[in-house]
């Protein structure tokens, strides 16, 4: 089969920070990315989210451009501090309205809007109150979720709760690489993972509680995948158990975050590596983070290939003279036909690859375009492993490229250019790539001339 099926979603993605700018607009709080930006030398740049790509002026001509795309589905985040400045209690209408302008424009365009609840962008006010190492953090988040969900699920079908947890703990609270700078002991990080996943489910709750119409409910972790590099039955099995084994002292695996959500356990391997560091686990905890899920949403942009030594031993390949991003990352589209393959053998929903993409050296050319086929390559190729594995029997149900616009790309500011839509910073131009009208063809006809 060359197409997707027929409900297959083409969409596309971005995130409040990195995007709207207008941060001190119409009543929006601060958040913990707005305080990092404000430390010298820890953005590469010097640069913020105060601007980015002025999307919170600029929202009907992008959504115009999708449009024109023909972009089905745009999973965009909601600002936490844009409805409620302080985290909790007051809450801020002109927030709420913004959002609703967004919502209605896009519907008004035919895009179905997917809503991520949490994307990095915590409350200042709260993290002065002991940010996720506050038990209470769970029954803020889950607040703000009734909020937002009573307000649009209405209009609203797809969610999300809570967006790459390995990152905004492992790089924001463990290596102090991102939002809120912090370096603290294993034993706070996973304690700090335990209220953010009581988060995940008490919001689950609410968002049903207030749904208003039957909801598509997930998260969006990071997908770390390890891929075989032969059919070698011992080696696949050895790719898989490398995709879901955890052997490291720190936030970066699938399962110390997804088999609580699905499973209601944590991992045992997890549980005997980090007997030391164990949070506190209260009786009822994995109940309530284990919420009946509608779809498993992962953001997969590489994998690692595994191949057997010359003692039949599966071993990490060492990719040497390999295509490589601008973020360094290696460019192995087999991670789109591995990860979600074992990701749906192991829990068994339907997977939604809600990041997948390119960071390029893109510019405005001489002739007014912005030429970049290497990006085109790279969404084509991991594209076709995406098929192979639905050809083959996953449930695949969607793929969201990362992301619409070039935007702030976190520590490293506005070097890195991921977006469909090249952005000048400094005119905020909008000028599509020859990806943007590649993507466009390859929505039209489903996949059919990958």
């Amino acid at each position: 089969m060359t197409k997707f099926k027929d409900e297959f979603v083409w969409g596309t993605a971005a995130s409040s920070y990195q995007i709207e700018g207008g941060v001190k607009d119409n009543g929006r709080g601060d958040s913990v990315w707005d305080m990092f930006c404000r430390q010298p030398g820890w953005v590469r740049d010097s640069s913020d989210g105060r601007t980015a790509c002025d999307h919170f002026n600029r929202y009907q001509e992008d959504v115009n451009m999708m449009s024109d795309l023909g972009i089905q589905a745009y999973r965009l985040s909601v600002a936490w501090t844009r409805i409620l400045p302080q985290g909790k209690g007051q809450i801020n209408q002109q927030g709420l309205d913004y959002y609703d302008r967004v919502v209605d424009a896009l519907l008004e365009k035919g895009i179905d809007p997917w809503i991520t609840l949490f994307h990095w962008d915590f409350p200042t006010a709260l993290y002065d109150q002991g940010g996720w190492l506050n038990r209470d953090s769970a029954d803020w988040f889950s607040d703000y979720a009734g909020l937002i969900s009573e307000k649009f699920s209405g209009r609203v079908k797809n969610w999300f709760t809570i967006n790459e947890p390995q990152c905004f703990l492992g790089l924001g609270h463990h290596t102090a690489q991102h939002a809120p700078g912090l370096k603290m002991s294993f034993e706070k990080v996973l304690q700090a993972s335990h209220h953010a996943l009581l988060a995940h489910g008490k919001a689950v709750q609410a968002i049903r509680a207030n749904a208003k119409q039957p909801l598509n409910i997930g998260a969006a972790p990071v997908g770390l995948v390890t891929y075989p590099t032969s059919d070698d039955p011992k080696l696949v099995e050895a790719a898989r158990r490398a995709t879901f084994d955890i052997k490291n002292l720190d936030c970066f695996s699938n399962t110390w975050y997804a088999d609580p959500m699905l499973k209601g356990v944590y991992p045992e391997d997890g549980l005997a590596l980090f007997e030391r560091y164990l949070p506190d686990i209260r009786t009822g905890d994995m109940e309530t983070i284990n919420q009946p899920l509608d779809m498993y949403a992962a953001n997969i942009y590489s994998g690692g290939p595994l191949r057997l030594n010359d003692q039949g031993e599966p071993e990490l390949v060492n990719l040497i003279g390999s295509g490589r991003t601008t973020m360094d990352w290696n460019v192995t589209p087999e991670c789109l036909y591995w990860g979600p393959k074992f990701l749906y053998e192991r829990y068994g929903l339907p997977i939604v690859v809600t990041e997948n993409g390119l960071a390029n050296c893109d510019w405005v050319h001489v002739n007014g375009e912005v030429e970049d086929p290497a990006r085109i390559d790279y969404v084509r190729r991991h594209l076709l492993s995406l098929r192979q594995a639905a050809n083959e029997g996953v449930d695949v149900a969607g793929y969201f490229y990362w992301s619409i616009m070039d935007n702030f790309e976190w520590d490293r500011g506005y070097q890195q250019r991921f977006g469909l839509l090249h952005v000048d910073f400094e005119t905020q131009k909008r000028t599509p790539k020859s990806s943007a009208y590649w993507y466009r063809d390859v929505i039209d006809s489903q996949g059919d001339i990958l």
